[in-house]
């Protein structure tokens, strides 16, 4: 019965969407048509659920992938007791934030961190929430690692505030990288 009442509900949805779909270029010919959704002839099955799916995703608005950080502290690590729980991870260090509002929504003024000091550039990755000594500004920033690379003086990377448009200025060499963040308790 369940099975029954989710397959109605889903062909319902399907056909609303090619329905919307097709009625925004109804007035076109079916030759346009098929340009629209990309055919020389006409439609096929597959071709038809390619459009039901596409159309779907536009309603449902999927997001884009987006870097996420490095998977630093490995399931083995986290133990879960009844009355606590232990992170078995050497040379950790707790952190706390400064209300900059660069970093919105992940880290704010009352948020708190643990952070490892990278001993080589390995343990750093693209998506990686990392604090740094700027050339340009004072203090320590922290920002995401949005871009990896090497030129001629070694290896570098970019960092952006997850709340910034614009990406911080120049490129960030590894003795200028202090802390990775790898737990953001809230």
């Amino acid at each position: 019965m369940k099975k029954t009442i989710l397959l109605i509900v889903i062909v319902f949805i399907a056909g609303w969407c090619v329905n919307s779909a097709y009625s925004q270029i109804s007035y076109n010919s079916n030759q346009d048509i098929n340009q629209t959704i990309g055919l020389n002839e006409e439609p096929t099955d597959d071709t038809l659920s390619q459009t039901i799916t596409d159309t779907i995703s536009v309603f449902f608005n999927e997001p884009p992938e987006q870097i996420s950080p490095f998977d630093h502290i490995k399931e083995n690590q986290i133990h879960v007791f009844q009355d606590r729980i232990i992170i078995d991870l050497k040379d950790a260090e707790w952190a706390r934030f400064t209300d900059t509002n660069s970093m919105d929504p992940v880290i704010d003024a009352n948020s708190h961190a643990i952070e490892i000091i990278p001993i080589s550039t390995n343990q750093i990755h693209e998506g990686d929430i990392v604090s740094y000594k700027s050339k340009y500004a004072e203090g320590t920033i922290i920002h995401r690692v949005v871009e990896i690379g090497e030129d001629e003086e070694g290896w570098y990377c970019r960092m952006k505030g997850d709340n910034n448009k614009m990406q911080d200025p120049g490129k960030i060499r590894f003795e200028q990288i202090q802390r990775v963040v790898v737990a953001i308790i809230y």
